[in-house]
């Protein structure tokens, strides 16, 4: 509408109320969502992890960290009842009966009797005991309860798997004692016995006799309890504890709580409590706020899906960004084009992003970060007499004190040489403060290094690199890429027959056109994995045999961290970008934060570096603290700047729209290819 016709249509309207008519009143009007303020204080980024999540507003410095667990109470109806492997059952249809003349009686089976003298006991093949005190705790050594460990994995216990541990330790001495120091002089032969001898008769020293740290309160017996809280459960109380996350995956598994249902909730319950409590923003106000969520460089696309789902429906936030933690990283260090290797506590992933845009070809994942150190380090305490004997890999509070040792000894220098002297100090809940002395050598070396040499972790049996593949496809996305992928083939196919016709006679008895590759052969099944880009299609169908089963026994090795940077940066397109990879290398994540691991990585990297690249790269950067920042936060902050950039306008998924259209959202609107 010109101005001249909004100056009549005005004119019209002065004439109608001067004749008494009312102008209707006109609805707001709903501004589009491309054209709304966005103030960046309403919006919230959410950086999940394994081990931490990170959230916070956009405007602010830091996010905040909580431990990404929760603790369920467990259900009791009345009558609890026990379901267990090989122990017992109470079935209260007519079996056992409860006399209460100041005891009841259970009769299972001819077993075991219940006296309650104000609690009742379960006295059951001398192995656990309920006290009921308005509350029952369960005391066992036989692991009634469900408690995710964050240090414990499956692999550990195969029966080679000690003797594989062995090989990877010789491996890192090997390499520890073929190096010298930086001033050329060998490095003083340490062993385990030396250390052991000491550590032996080290006993500890009461500094005070309250460590004045308690149990998290459970009188009111909340239904769950989330971050810190969860952790300092006592383990008298009846809680199961539960890590939603793991290895950068929900942590679906067949055990109790471990439904894909169940993992959403508990996901939802950690957010919103850190989101109302510690971000102090009401839910019934999340409709004003949008949310940036950080994913994998390799997702599951069912899992985001579900995720999205959550934050939009759920939760009630008003819009949704999807983006990826490599280019977010990239982001928050300001860095155009890197190598960006991200180590977490349970797995570390390595990708090429160029320009913004993360490479697929050059994206892999490796099931061992931190928390595989930090196992590895216990490992080699032990093997030198480490006093704390109690210490245990499935306790919470061990594995928290474990996690703790590593980032304070740990070390990738190699100038550090000889037995040297330490102490740590234990503050648990009904325990006084203990300190202990502490003897080390090489095994502060070793353990980090064990990053360059898995095997060293002893896991066997385990899927230990993970490419990035197809999606098996989705049902409520009919045009995803599958669709496009056969529809391309079907024209590549079409004119490619064409251009034969044209350039050939057809032979006679000759009808109709060429057939399409048939399901099975390697030509279409090449063609259906996301790793083969166009200008591979044309490779032989034995080259792309021989491809795929490569990149199948490649991901059935545990490749080093060195290894598995050089092989992300080979599967680069060009040489150009792969210069600009070997020149920039991104380090992020917690599970890297070793004194000496810039230099260390460095190394490593320009000795197995092509000799054709070396004349082309002036100098390999390691990157461990971008703009002297924690390498923990560089991927949240780098989503904080995404939120700012004009570029994201159009990257918002609205709940609207995520309610009329579902999952295509994320193939429209991701800022990579989905």
């Amino acid at each position: 509408m010109t101005q001249t016709d909004r100056d009549a249509e005005n004119g019209r309207d002065r004439e109608k109320e001067q004749r008494g008519v009312k102008r209707p009143i006109a609805p707001a009007a709903i501004p589009e969502p491309v054209q709304e303020q966005i103030q960046a204080n309403f919006i919230v980024v959410i950086h999940p992890g394994s081990r931490t999540l990170r959230l916070g507003r956009a405007t602010d410095t830091q996010p905040i960290s909580v431990p990404h667990v929760i603790a369920h109470r467990q259900r009791q109806t009345g009558q609890h009842r026990h379901q267990e492997t090989g122990q017992h059952r109470h079935q209260e249809t007519g079996q056992h009966r409860h006399q209460e003349t100041g005891q009841h009686r259970h009769q299972e089976t001819g077993q075991h009797r219940h006296q309650e003298t104000g609690q009742h006991r379960h006295q059951e093949t001398g192995q656990h005991r309920h006290q009921e005190t308005g509350q029952h705790r369960h005391q066992e050594t036989g692991q009634h309860r469900h408690q995710d460990h964050s240090l414990l994995r499956d692999g550990l216990t195969a029966a080679d798997s000690n003797e594989q541990r062995q090989n990877g330790m010789k491996m890192i001495d090997q390499v520890i004692w073929s190096r010298k120091m930086s001033n050329g002089v060998r490095r003083t032969p340490v062993s385990a016995e030396q250390a052991r001898l000491y550590n032996r008769q080290i006993r500890p020293a009461v500094l005070e006799p309250n460590s004045k740290v308690s149990w998290t309160n459970t009188s009111h017996q909340p239904q769950h309890l989330v971050g810190e809280e969860a952790l300092y459960v006592n383990p008298m109380d009846c809680y199961s504890l539960h890590w939603p996350v793991c290895r950068g995956h929900l942590n679906v598994h067949s055990g109790l709580g471990g439904s894909l249902t169940a993992v959403l909730v508990d996901l939802e319950t950690i957010w919103t409590h850190a989101i109302q409590k510690l971000l102090e923003i009401p839910l019934k106000d999340l409709k004003y706020y949008r949310c940036i969520l950080l994913i994998p460089d390799i997702y599951n696309r069912q899992h985001v899906k579900e995720v999205v789902n959550m934050l939009l429906v759920k939760m009630g936030f008003s819009a949704v960004i999807v983006h990826q933690e490599s280019v977010c990283a990239t982001f928050g260090s300001g860095l155009s084009s890197a190598c960006v290797v991200d180590v977490g506590d349970q797995k570390t992933s390595v990708c090429c992003v160029e320009d913004g845009v993360s490479h697929r070809s050059s994206r892999l994942c490796l099931a061992y970060g931190g928390a595989d150190v930090t196992r590895c380090f216990f490992w080699l305490m032990q093997r030198a007499g480490f006093p704390y004997r109690e210490c245990q890999l499935g306790n919470k509070l061990d594995s928290v004190l474990l996690h703790q040792l590593k980032e304070s000894f740990c070390h990738l220098d190699q100038d550090i040489s000889g037995l040297q002297d330490h102490e740590f100090r234990t503050r648990f809940p009904d325990s006084p403060v203990l300190l202990y002395q502490l003897r080390l050598g090489d095994e502060k070396l070793q353990a980090p290094m064990a990053l360059f040499y898995p095997a060293a972790f002893g896991i066997v049996g385990q899927k230990m690199v993970s490419l990035l593949h197809r999606s098996q496809g989705d049902a409520e996305d009919p045009h995803d890429e599958h669709f496009l992928l056969n529809t391309q083939s079907k024209q590549d196919q079409s004119s490619k027959a064409s251009a034969d016709r044209r350039a050939f006679p057809k032979p006679a008895g000759f009808e109709g056109e060429c057939e399409p590759l048939e399901k099975g052969t390697p030509d279409a099944d090449a063609q259906a994995e996301g790793l083969v880009s166009g200008a591979e299609a044309d490779e032989s169908s034995s080259a792309l045999l021989l491809r795929k089963t490569a990149v199948t026994q490649f991901e059935g090795k545990a490749l080093g961290m060195d290894k598995a940077i050089l092989h992300s940066i080979d599967c680069c397109a060009s040489d150009e970008t792969k210069r600009k990879m070997y020149g920039c290398i991104l380090v992020v994540g917690g599970g890297l934060l070793f004194h000496g691991a810039q230099e260390f990585l460095q190394h490593r990297i320009l000795n197995k570096m092509p000799p054709s690249f070396r004349c082309l790269v002036e100098n390999v950067d390691v990157i461990t603290r971008p703009k002297d920042m924690d390498p923990r936060v560089t991927a949240w902050k780098g989503g904080a700047v995404l939120a700012c950039l004009d570029t994201t306008q159009e990257l918002w998924i609205h709940q609207r729209e995520w309610q009329r259209f579902g999952p295509r959202m994320l193939r429209e609107r991701a800022a990579f290819v989905w």
